[in-house]
C-alpha cells in the first residue's frame, strides 16, 4: 500500500464536502477502512473509490465494476501534440482509452464545465494581469474545485511569407502598413491574445483587412500566409518549421492544463501528476522541439 495513493482523514473530508465528524462516523462503523502512519489515520485510495461506487449504486462493488470504473475514456481537449503524448502515458499508466478533442481554449474549458471532457488545455492571456489561464479560469469556474498544472511553455507570434518580405517586426506594423490578416476563431488561445495586444495597442480589428477572416488551428493559419492568402498569421513557433514561413515572436506563452477535482477524479489527477513529473515524459516533449519544461508539472493554482 503506497502512502503517496492515500489521505489523511480531513483531505478525504475535504474531497467529499463534508465535515471531518462525518468521516470519522463512516471509519467507526467500518464503512469506510482506514490504515496508521505513526498515530495518524489514512485512507487507501482504491478504498475511498469503492466507498463512493457503493455509495452510487447502494451495492457493493464487484470487480466488473470497478474494471468498469477503470476503463472510463478519457477526452482531452486542445491541440497540441504534446497533449497526444500525455494521453499515450495516461493509457500506460491507467489502462483507460483516450481521446482527444482538438477545441480552441475558451471552448475546451467549457466543455470541461459541462462535463464533456476530462482534461483541458488552454493558454488565454490576459492583458490586464500579464497572466495567462488563472483570471478566466477563477471567473468560469467560480463554483467549482480544479487545478491547473504547467504542460509547457511554447513562443508565439506571427507567421509571415518567407523571406519576410513586407518587414513586418511588431504589433506596430498593423498601423503603418497596410496588411491582410489570417486569424484564429474566437476563444482560441490565439485569438485571446491578439485580441488583447490589438486592445493595448489601440489599433481598431475593424482597420485590419482580414481580421474576420477565421482559421481553426495554426496550421490553417500558418498555410494561408504560405499560400499567399494572407500577408500575417497568429500562431505558435513549432508550426513554422512544419509550414514553409518565416516566424516573428512575440511572447513566451504558458500552455496549461485544467482537471475538476472532485473523488471521481483523484486517480486521474495523481497520474497526470506523476506522468507530468516524469524525465521519461519530459525528455520526449523536449525532443519534440520547441517546447520549455521548466515548469512542467507544477500547480499553477490550485482552490481548496
Amino acid at each position: 500500500m503506497s502512502h503517496e495513493h492515500s489521505y489523511t482523514i480531513e483531505e478525504v473530508a475535504q474531497l467529499l464536502k463534508v465535515s471531518k465528524l462525518t468521516i470519522y462516523d463512516l471509519v467507526k462503523k467500518g464503512d469506510l477502512p482506514i490504515f496508521r502512519v505513526g498515530r495518524q489515520m489514512r485512507v487507501d485510495r482504491t478504498d475511498l473509490q469503492l466507498y463512493i461506487q457503493k455509495s452510487k449504486t447502494g451495492v457493493t462493488p464487484t470487480a466488473s465494476t470497478t474494471l468498469l470504473t477503470n476503463n472510463k475514456k478519457i477526452i482531452i481537449s486542445g491541440q497540441d501534440i504534446a497533449l497526444d503524448l500525455l494521453g499515450k502515458y495516461i493509457e500506460k499508466k491507467q489502462s483507460n482509452k483516450v481521446l482527444r478533442s482538438h477545441e480552441g481554449s475558451f471552448n475546451g474549458v467549457m466543455a470541461l464545465y459541462n462535463g464533456e471532457c476530462d482534461i483541458a488545455s488552454l493558454h488565454l492571456y490576459d492583458g490586464d494581469t500579464g497572466d495567462y489561464n488563472t483570471p478566466y479560469l477563477k471567473k468560469i469556474f467560480v463554483s467549482h474545485s480544479y487545478v491547473l498544472l504547467n504542460l509547457i511553455s511554447r513562443r508565439a507570434g506571427f507567421y509571415v511569407k518567407k523571406g519576410n518580405p513586407l518587414q513586418i517586426q511588431s504589433m506596430d506594423d498593423f498601423k503603418t502598413k497596410s496588411l491582410k490578416l489570417m486569424n484564429r476563431e474566437k476563444g482560441s488561445g490565439a485569438r485571446t491574445f491578439l485580441d488583447e495586444q490589438l486592445r493595448f495597442h489601440h489599433i481598431s480589428p475593424s482597420s485590419i483587412e482580414g481580421y474576420n477572416e477565421e482559421e481553426m488551428s495554426h496550421i490553417d493559419v500558418a498555410s494561408a500566409v504560405a499560400n499567399g492568402n494572407a500577408d500575417i498569421g497568429i500562431g505558435i513557433e513549432k508550426i513554422s518549421k512544419l509550414i514553409d514561413v518565416d516566424f516573428i515572436p512575440l511572447v513566451r506563452e504558458r500552455y496549461d492544463i485544467v482537471l475538476l477535482k472532485t473523488p471521481e477524479n483523484q486517480l486521474l489527477i495523481e497520474s497526470v501528476k506523476e506522468i507530468l513529473n516524469s524525465p521519461d515524459f519530459q525528455s520526449e516533449v523536449v525532443a519534440l522541439g520547441d517546447y520549455d519544461v521548466t515548469q512542467m508539472g507544477q500547480i499553477i493554482y490550485e482552490t481548496l
